[in-house]
């Protein structure tokens, strides 16, 4: 027999509605798409990012968006979409990412197909990976 550990995901237990549960798709992607267009502004203003741009270029938002998203889920647990959005990234224990966390997740996140890989919950394969819950405050 094993452990009730051993089968424990962090997302049981969570209210199905409101404040503490998992936060939806919709208002998820809602906050990438903010984020994205913020840091397609940021490229453009100081990376010399041309909207459209191909090959190396059309990367600088990307390049932007990373360090957004390591920075401000790191450390402060959201980004300015998940803000906007009423979402935050925490640890099972109600504590922010931290560097490790942040930066696993940032990285699978920017590969993408991590991020739209979902369990049963809807959780993102990225957030599993990371140890991470993306949580509705509202």
């Amino acid at each position: 027999m094993t452990s009730p550990e051993a089968h424990t995901d962090p997302a049981e237990g969570r209210p199905v509605e409101g404040p503490g549960s998992l936060g939806r798709f919709l208002p998820r992607i809602g906050a990438l798409l903010i984020d994205w267009f913020l840091c397609s502004l940021i490229a453009a203003a100081f990376l010399d990012y041309r909207w459209g741009g191909s090959g190396a270029e059309g990367f600088k938002p990307l390049l932007v968006f990373a360090i957004e998203n390591f920075l401000l889920v790191s450390t402060i647990g959201m980004t300015i979409g998940h803000r906007v959005f009423g979402l935050v990234v925490q640890r099972p224990d109600a504590t922010p990412p931290g560097l490790i966390s942040g930066a696993v997740r940032t990285v699978l996140l920017c590969l993408v197909v991590p991020a739209v890989v979902t369990d049963g919950y809807g959780r993102g394969l990225h957030d599993k990976i990371a140890g991470t819950l993306i949580l509705r405050t509202r």
